[in-house]
This record gives structure tokens, C-alpha cells and sequence, in this order.
């Protein structure tokens, strides 16, 4: 999988996308811990930004978008477009970050 051909844009320029393979998706469940819950419980008492959070959001999509290349890749894909990201709470303290986009073949233009 090409990274620089994954994008939020519906095309690239200087190439051309010569087909469409499909929705892909990847899907992340996360909890947070205790432990975890604990210390971002004493960073919010200095204010700022809360970095057990910032964290686990940041992996949590990371995960979910490698999880949606590999899907695409699955397909043939050698890019993905109109990638967005949705997270959703399923319950308390556990969110579920979906990544989703259009796997497509990019050729040069």
C-alpha cells in the first residue's frame, strides 16, 4: 500500500484512479483502565492537555487506520479515498474509532 495515495480527497492529482474496489473499513474497541483513568484524573486536576487520553486516541486510530489498509490491500487497493474517521461510545469508558474510506487502483496520469 502507497501511503502518500490514502487520502480524505475524492482524486489525486497527477494520477489517475482507474478503478473503485469498494468500501473498506477498520474497527478499534477500546476500554480505558483504571490505572489509566487514575492518572488522567490527577493531569486534569493542572488543566491542559490530558496525555493518557491524547494517547490512547492516537493509537486507537492509528490501529484502526492500518487496519483499514490492510483491508484495502486485501482487495487489491493501492490506495484509499475519501478516508474519514468515526468514533462512537458504546458504553462508558469503552469507544468504539472506526477509519473507512473507497479502496481504488491509482495509476500515473
Amino acid at each position: 500500500m502507497d501511503h502518500r495515495f490514502i487520502t480524505t480527497a475524492f482524486e489525486l492529482p497527477g494520477y489517475k484512479i482507474a478503478s473503485t474496489l469498494g468500501l473498506v473499513r477498520g474497527i478499534i474497541v477500546r476500554s480505558r483502565s483504571v490505572v489509566g483513568n487514575f492518572g488522567a484524573s490527577i493531569q486534569s486536576i493542572f488543566g491542559g492537555n490530558i496525555t493518557i487520553y491524547t494517547d490512547l486516541c492516537e493509537r486507537s486510530r492509528r490501529e484502526a487506520y492500518d487496519l483499514m489498509s490492510a483491508h484495502a490491500e486485501s482487495l487489491g487497493a493501492n490506495g484509499v479515498i475519501g478516508v474519514r474517521y468515526d468514533a462512537t461510545e458504546l458504553a462508558p469508558g469503552i469507544t468504539e474509532v472506526l477509519c473507512y474510506g473507497t479502496a481504488v487502483l491509482v495509476q500515473n496520469a
